[in-house]
């Protein structure tokens, strides 16, 4: 893989603002993004990832294509809920984190998951995933997630759900630049589709969605996490192939992009 790529036109006139206003780094706030897997469905060899296209009215990454994510709810930190899968203290060591924040990391990419693409990975018993979400009582518990009037862990707790953390597996982790006014510390995980759910059209935060092989989905705008990540899954044969290699992944460092320019333009340079 490339140790940089190419940054688009905004990244760049952003830079320069930054510069010439002196002033510091945002601080950046935790976030969790699920890529989610499928195989081909006629069963030809390959695989495909789920993205979505950010509504032009998005604050961030308009137009650009992205997986469903967002950031970290602190209160997820602290509530006890039934957990399927590596232990909090195991994700703890696992990112790199503190046992609270790496439990509220994996809480938002399993609330974040079901917000944005209906897709739920708990079940009403350690070893089980939720089917059918097709009745008025999940729509309800989605929109009160999304307007924040409840949390996941509260929602959990209440109904008596168990989080599948063993159906996640940690790939990557991504240190938004410091000249960026929004920024975020995003750990990228992957799923794969549970076999009785699909992704729907929930509306909000995204006006279309597509599932596409990783080599397909790099012809989209996307924002050079994205981009990067999907030539680096376009290497693998199957699903099963993505998460063996994922296992042995070292996350606890976040790649730190650094701009630079040349005569050839912009680029975000890895390390």
């Amino acid at each position: 893989m490339p140790d940089r790529l190419r940054a688009p036109g905004f990244l760049g006139s952003g830079a320069r603002r930054f510069r010439e206003s002196g002033a510091e780094p945002v601080a950046p706030r935790d976030a969790a993004t699920v890529i989610l897997l499928r195989g081909v469905p006629d069963g030809s060899d390959g695989f495909e990832v789920f993205t979505q296209k950010r509504a032009a009215t998005m604050a961030f990454a308009a137009g650009m294509y992205v997986f469903p994510g967002g950031t970290v709810d602190p209160s997820d930190s602290q509530t006890f809920i039934d957990w399927a899968g590596p232990a909090p203290a195991e994700w703890a060591s696992r990112l790199a984190l503190p046992v609270g924040p790496a439990q509220a990391v994996v809480c938002a990419a399993v609330r974040e998951l079901f917000e944005e693409a209906g897709v739920l990975l708990a079940g009403d018993a350690p070893e089980r995933v939720v089917g059918d979400l097709s009745d008025e009582r999940w729509e309800t518990a989605r929109t009160e997630l999304l307007d924040r009037t409840r949390s996941l862990t509260g929602w959990f707790s209440e109904s008596g759900l168990t989080l599948r953390a063993d159906r996640l597996v940690p790939w990557a982790r991504w240190l938004t630049p410091e000249f960026e006014p929004r920024r975020y510390d995003t750990f990228f995980f992957l799923a794969r589709l549970p076999s009785d759910q699909l992704p729907r059209d929930v509306g909000g935060e995204a006006d279309h969605r597509v599932w596409l092989t990783p080599a397909e989905a790099t012809q989209l705008p996307m924002l050079p996490p994205t981009l990067y990540t999907l030539r680096e899954l376009a290497g693998y044969r199957d699903v099963d192939a993505v998460i063996e290699a994922a296992a042995g992944r070292d996350v606890s460092a976040p790649v730190r992009p650094v701009l630079e320019v040349d005569p050839d333009g912009a680029w975000l340079k890895l390390g």
